[in-house]
């Protein structure tokens, strides 16, 4: 019998649609010099060389190898604006992963864009709590009809999985995403999503009184939610996360994140790969006959320009240079800009050219850089710099359509990344800053639903009380100022309310319970997503048609506003997490 179980194993998550190199920030104290570096990282050509050498190396030495995706890899660039998902499904092709968990995002656009990309692709789709026993059979894009989507068994209650030939066992690999899917993202309405934890339990069973000990969990939960799978279900033997964006690892001495890969729950090691196709994890991991993880060596590793920027409140000569680079390259889990060709050949003839016009379309000048956070935090205690500008751009142009208009609401996860000092184009409104094409709504709403929707949104962002669907909901707002205390009982932590002047005066005037209210808000959160349900009591709701968020804000930026000049704070926050005193 085999004693020695290794798996090689590659992951990545939440890619977003960034073949190309992502732009990053690191930053370096190095002889007493605080030195802020920005390069580029990562991307589709870079990810697939060191795939190629994992899978090279693990062949030679006769060990299985696995490659899987904890989804998401739709929508954040103009690469999917345009292309919808052709891209997306030709470019994976090419990395070729074992299996891909989907995301949100991934059905964002509702089921008939995930079907379309299901038949481009050569590899399997995961969804093990996603019920498609009630999808119309009929209907144009019906996903419970395609083969390789591996989704949940109504009949027995259990997710469906893969199974893999492993030395003288089988592998299982679950995939599971998040069960709060009609909250936070657009599926159809007969598509339905399990609860994942319960679902896992029971799959995790029947694999085991099969006698199946190797159990790997392709998640799209977050980190936190897959704590929460290590700790209340037994026999996992290693999860594989994605949906939290979140960059495990020693990387302090490049001024990031200093958290553990492979953080152990229970026996469980977690693993997750960051963001944005920056990063590549890849591990070698060592299983007991039970299925039990007995070692994991490996790392997320950043895959680096030659090229770098630097920046100082000091002066930077050629000595600074030479010492980045020389840190750089000795840090274990950074690589250079070695690429496929054959990817790199894809992307720039046959996807490239369709988008490069939109790149040179500049549409302002950003004088400095503005930090999207999706939640306030002691550096930035009003939030992100770069959501109030995009909640003014919605109010004013709406206000333009209709002069009623009160304020604006919108959620901190329809906002997408920060901006750098220097050039804004269009590619970067459209691709990565609001990739999201979504209707803006007005609607006209009593004042006690507005104290409801932002207190409610602003628990769901923080856990505070509620099973909440993650940071992306937290409100931001143009024209109301609100004051939250999460140390409060339910229903009394929004304490208060207040509307701007239309007239200019510098007094804003409290939200009254019982007056009316018009206000605009995304598609998206005026139908309630993530804890914005009370929106749904608004007397009326009517689209702009004329106006897409991205629109709005391109608007909005052409008649040049000053973005050096911060805008009155809108968002005062005090966490639940703070004692007094």
């Amino acid at each position: 019998m085999t004693q020695s179980y290794t798996l090689s194993l590659a992951h990545i998550n939440d890619t977003h649609s960034n073949f190309e190199p992502s732009r990053v920030h690191f930053s370096l104290t190095l002889a007493d010099k605080v030195l802020d570096v920005t390069c580029h990282s990562g991307g589709y050509a870079r990810i697939g060389y060191h795939l190629t050498q994992a899978r090279a190396k693990a062949n030679k030495a006769n060990i299985p190898h696995l490659c899987l995706h904890g989804g998401d890899s739709f929508q954040g660039t103009l690469y999917f604006s345009h292309f919808k998902g052709k891209a997306n499904a030709h470019l994976l092709n090419l990395l070729a992963p074992d299996a891909m968990v989907i995301g949100n995002h991934d059905i964002d656009e509702g089921n008939a864009r995930l079907a379309e990309f299901a038949k481009q692709i050569d590899f399997p789709l995961l969804a093990g709590n996603m019920d498609l026993s009630q999808e119309d059979i009929n209907k144009q894009g019906c996903l419970r009809a395609l083969p390789n989507i591996v989704a949940y068994d109504a009949n027995t209650q259990l997710a469906n999985y893969l199974l893999k030939p492993f030395y003288d066992k089988q592998l299982a690999i679950i995939g599971i995403t998040l069960d709060q899917m009609q909250d936070i993202a657009r599926p159809d309405p007969d598509t339905h999503f399990v609860d994942a934890i319960a679902t896992t339990a029971r799959t995790v069973a029947h694999l085991q009184a099969k006698g199946i000990k190797h159990i790997i969990v392709l998640s799209h939960l977050g980190l936190d939610q897959d704590r929460q799978l290590a700790e209340q279900v037994s026999g996992i033997s290693l999860i594989v996360g994605g949906h939290s964006h979140t960059l495990q690892g020693d990387f302090s001495a490049l001024g990031l994140s200093q958290l553990p890969y492979g953080e152990n729950v229970r026996g469980t090691p977690i693993v997750h790969a960051g963001k944005y196709a920056e990063t590549l994890g890849l591990a070698t991991v060592e299983f007991n006959h039970a299925g039990q993880v007995v070692r994991l060596d490996g790392g997320n590793y950043f895959m680096l320009d030659r090229h770098v920027f630097l920046s100082s409140q000091h002066t930077v000569n050629d000595a600074d240079y030479q010492a980045v680079h020389q840190a750089l390259a000795e840090h274990p889990y950074v690589y250079g800009d070695e690429a496929d060709d054959t990817i790199s050949a894809v992307i720039k003839q046959q996807y490239r050219p369709a988008i490069a016009s939109m790149e040179n379309q500049v549409l302002a000048f950003v004088p400095k850089n503005l930090v999207h956070t999706r939640l306030p935090s002691k550096a930035l205690p009003h939030g992100s710099e770069i959501a109030p500008w995009v909640s003014r751009s919605m109010y004013q142009e709406a206000k333009i359509e209709d002069p009623r208009i009160d304020f604006a609401l919108h959620n901190a996860g329809g906002v997408r990344q920060s901006l750098a000092q220097g050039r804004l184009t269009l590619a970067d409104v459209m691709g990565q800053l609001l990739p999201f094409e979504l209707a803006l709504v007005r609607y006209e709403i009593q004042g006690q639903f507005l104290y409801q929707a932002l207190e409610s949104a602003i628990n769901a962002a923080t856990n505070n009380s509620v099973q909440g669907t993650g940071a992306g909901s937290f409100p931001y707002t143009y024209g109301l100022r609100y004051y939250y205390d999460g140390r409060r009982p339910l229903g009394e932590r929004l304490f208060k309310l207040e509307l701007m002047p239309q007239d200019g005066s510098p007094l804003w005037y409290p939200i009254e319970h019982d007056a009316l209210y018009v206000g605009v808000s995304t598609s998206y959160t005026a139908a309630g997503k993530e804890g914005y349900h009370p929106l749904l009591q608004a007397r009326w709701q009517e689209s702009l048609p004329s106006l897409t968020l991205p629109q709005a804000f391109i608007r909005f930026l052409s008649k040049a506003p000053n973005l050096a000049d911060g805008l009155s704070p809108h968002v005062h926050y005090t966490s639940h997490a703070k004692r007094s005193g």
